[in-house]
């Protein structure tokens, strides 16, 4: 697995994700479960869809491939 989530992306997943489990308990709401998912993306550095497309967020990538940096 390649790191192909930058920096602004993984913060725009987590405050995504943190909003969307907060109106889920706030709403009573089983939806509140998928925002688990940019949160998982966000804390693995690592986007299915993006894989899949081809797509990177990664700066030190060029935002074009895939990188295997570890940060």
């Amino acid at each position: 697995m390649n790191k192909n989530v930058g920096s602004i992306d993984r913060i725009i997943r987590i405050i995504a994700g943190i909003a969307g489990i907060a109106a889920g308990i706030y709403y009573g709401s089983w939806w509140g479960a998928v925002a688990l998912v940019p949160l998982l993306t966000a804390f693995i550095n690592w986007c299915p869809a993006y894989s899949l497309f081809g797509i990177s967020t990664c700066g030190s990538c060029g935002g074009t491939t895939s990188c295997s940096t570890g940060r």
